[in-house]
């Protein structure tokens, strides 16, 4: 890679620069990166970054637009081969086998950024923050050496959390500072505590080089069993949106000599707001990241419920920024909600152009979800394109339609053939002066958050200043704070906790037998200790008997009742369909619908997608049997329960076995053990309602909140929305009187 170069204006910006030249005028610098020898506007950092676009966008061609509409597909760096990732070359040899550094670009990241024009990219695990800096910096040296000089504006998925294990979550669990999941942000009832989150993971995303984070979700979770549950901030919508009003404060906010203008600056990272209008109601708890889980029902009329965060919390900043600046559309079908036929999303003229636009007054970017104007697969359970509703269009009239929608970006493709084809398209309907015209608004929209950001100025990282920063103890410190603030009590019968530092106790093992991941792999059978025993062993004394303890610790999941869909079951002349199950033992669904709302698809004979009346077996069924086992091995001695909460679960199955329980949505061990020994007390509430039994979550409607009967425990506690304990009982504070006490709630 050419040496990065650099030159400071007086009061004003530092520019870094590798192949461009330096314009001088009226003392100042500036960079002519399409090498033309004039300041034009687009290149001039005095201008505001709305002048700067619109310029950009007239200068551009067509192809330059088209690649601009362009997101990439997941980028793993270095590259690797596994679940939705393609293989690479590298100088046409397999990376692996071709000596590359691990920064080193692919023979296909060079051909999008130089042939498809592409200048946002996901990318998704570094190696190290090392290898994510200098990563950027070959990019973006390669972008500046191309037509107008146009930089990278790298993107992430959730990357603070510790669960890798699917697609939306895929850069998680690296070296970086760790926080709570969403959910458990949301258990802090703190919005504070979100928003610094927000102000600490943007420092670190722009040392990795990264400018749009591919969150917040604030899709309310009005269904219980959805797989993405973890990843919202619950089911109440007056938390949802003060939660994502301080998470894109956070993130998109720049103070002091880091800013800009307009609160934009060099500490600033795009919020693309997801999913709109809201995703949490898919029918039966389905995913719409496969075509068994397509749409999503409203037999609660709650639509406007699930707009609320977006158009009162991310389009309302107090900071600067005043808005979030970008939205991602769901994959779902809204049903009867699109105004027209069924179909998705970003599909939907109503949803886009007419409400989130023209009722709503959005004006920032919109990107569909990765992978809409692809083909679906030969199944409903294979994981491949999601063009739900438009699957009888070709690949160009789906991207036509999105553009006619009202949409910028198209989420996961590389390639800018079908967005030509698409521009073709509306030149035969509506002439090219349109179609130009088109174009270059949704240009001058994805512009911005270049300018804003300082990306023309300088996208270059200094490798040793990343080092430093991302995962730096301060940051460390900080999310580990919030871990603790996640943890909600919610039994301690008899004040069992917190248990004295040194009791000895027996952690049983975890037995998991073999199932599914969220890509279809099988994950082999295994048995393992669910907590780190060394960890423990910091805090308590570690014994391998029952008899031998004083306490045991029984650390358990939610259930994994499945996705909704088995093909076995459409194998053997059934619809496919199955329940998703929140209870560890098998369940039958007695009380699900004769009839499903919404159904049909062109892979799929028949509309009605019921499962009424089919049984379903857990994956983890064992780990119920696991804290069975301890209260019957332990007698009057202190059964502890620690649950990892991705979905509320019917807690009925083991509540009465254990003396206390511990619920958590993703933390550090030492965070749970801190709690059990009483270094820190329990101040988590929950941000959702626990079910007394499945009946209570079949009968709930899948758009509403707070509509179930709540379990329920022996102490006359209900385990509801705002519950939890601390060493005194039950808590009743400011956040509980705010949120779970305010009128009509």
């Amino acid at each position: 890679m050419a040496e990065i170069k650099y030159i400071q204006n007086p009061n004003g910006p530092r520019l870094g620069y590798t192949a461009c030249r330096i314009i001088e005028k009226d003392g100042l610098y500036f960079k002519d990166l399409n090498g033309s020898g004039v300041l034009e506007p687009y290149k001039d950092w005095r201008l505001s970054p709305e002048a700067r676009a619109e310029d950009l966008a007239s200068r551009m061609t067509i192809e330059q637009i088209a690649g601009l509409m362009l997101y990439s597909a997941h980028q793993a760096v270095p590259n690797v081969s596994r679940g939705f990732f393609q293989a690479a070359t590298y100088g046409g040899k397999p990376y692996g086998e071709s000596g590359a550094e691990p920064w080193a670009l692919t023979d296909q990241q060079k051909t999008f950024l130089k042939e498809d024009n592409v200048r946002h990219v996901l990318a998704t695990s570094f190696s190290s923050p090392e290898t994510a800096a200098r990563w950027n910096n070959e990019m973006q040296a390669l972008a500046e050496s191309e037509g107008l000089g146009i930089p990278v504006n790298t993107s992430s998925d959730p990357r603070h959390g510790s669960d890798f294990s699917a697609e939306y979550t895929m850069g998680a669990g690296g070296t970086i500072s760790l926080w709570p999941e969403p959910l458990g942000l949301a258990a802090t009832f703190d919005p504070a505590v979100t928003k610094q989150f927000g102000e600490i993971a943007s420092k670190e995303y722009r040392a990795l080089g990264i400018t749009t984070a591919l969150s917040p979700q604030v899709d309310i979770a009005t269904d219980p069993r959805w797989s993405r549950f973890v990843g919202t901030f619950g089911e109440d919508v007056a938390l949802s949106t003060d939660m994502a009003r301080a998470y894109c404060d956070g993130f998109q906010t720049s103070e002091g000599d880091r800013a800009i203008a307009g609160g934009w600056g060099y500490d600033s990272v795009n919020a693309m707001v997801k999913h709109w209008p809201g995703g949490g109601s898919g029918e039966g708890g389905r995913d719409a990241h496969f075509c068994y889980g397509k749409y999503a029902v409203y037999p609660g009329g709650g639509i406007e419920l699930s707009m609320k965060p977006f158009t009162e919390g991310a389009f309302k900043l107090e900071g600067g920024t005043g808005r979030a600046a970008a939205v991602m559309p769901y994959y779902t079908i809204s049903h009867g909600q699109s105004g027209e036929e069924d179909v998705g999303n970003a599909y939907s003229r109503r949803l886009i152009t007419d409400e989130l636009r023209g009722r709503f007054g959005y004006d920032g970017v919109v990107c569909t979800d990765w992978g809409v104007t692809h083909d679906e697969g030969e199944g409903v359970a294979e994981f491949a394109g999601k063009c739900w509703g438009a699957e009888t269009l070709t690949e160009a009239e789906r991207h036509y339609r999105i553009l006619m929608a009202g949409v910028d970006q198209f989420g996961g493709n590389n390639d800018m053939k079908p967005v030509l084809e698409a521009y073709a398209l509306g030149v035969k309907e509506h002439g090219e002066a349109f179609m130009r015209a088109r174009f270059e608004l949704s240009a001058r929209r994805l512009l911005m958050g270049f300018f804003r950001t300082g990306l023309f100025e300088n996208p270059y990282l200094d490798v040793e200043e990343t080092v430093k920063t991302v995962a730096c103890p301060a940051f460390m410190q900080a999310g580990y704070a919030a871990q603790l603030k996640s943890l909600i009590l919610a039994k301690n019968a008899g004040n069992r906790l917190p248990m004295p530092r040194g009791a000895k106790v027996f952690v049983p093992m975890r037995h998991r037998k073999a199932s599914r991941n969220f890509f279809g792999q099988i994950v082999p059978e295994r048995s393992d200790y669910p907590i780190d025993l060394d960890a423990v062993g910091r805090y308590f004394t570690v014994v391998g008997t029952p008899e031998d303890a004083d306490f045991a610790l029984c650390c358990i999941a939610s259930p994994n009742g499945g996705s909704g869909y088995d093909p076995e079951d459409a194998a053997k002349g059934g619809n496919g369909y199955l329940p998703i199950s929140l209870q560890y033992r098998p369940y039958s669904a007695e009380y699900a619908r004769e009839v499903s709302l919404a159904g049909g698809d062109p892979l799929e004979p028949f509309t009605n997608r019921s499962y009424k009346g089919k049984t379903v077996a857990c994956a983890n069924e064992s780990d119920l049997d696991m804290v069975l086992e301890a209260r019957r091995a332990m007698g009057k001695k202190p059964v502890i329960v620690v649950i990892r909460m991705a979905n509320p679960c019917v807690v009925s199955e083991f509540e009465p076995s254990a003396d206390a329980i511990v619920m958590h949505a993703g933390v550090d061990a030492r965070a749970v053990l801190d709690i059990l020994c009483g270094e820190s007390e329990p101040e988590g509430l929950l941000p959702m309602q626990i079910p007394a039994d499945m009946r209570a979550v079949e009968e709930q409607c899948e758009d509403l909140p707070h509509d179930m009967r709540c379990h329920t425990d022996a102490a006359g506690n209900a385990y509801d929305f705002g519950f939890g304990l601390n060493w005194s009982g039950r808590i009743d504070d400011e956040r509980v009187r705010k949120y779970a006490k305010r009128p009509g709630r």
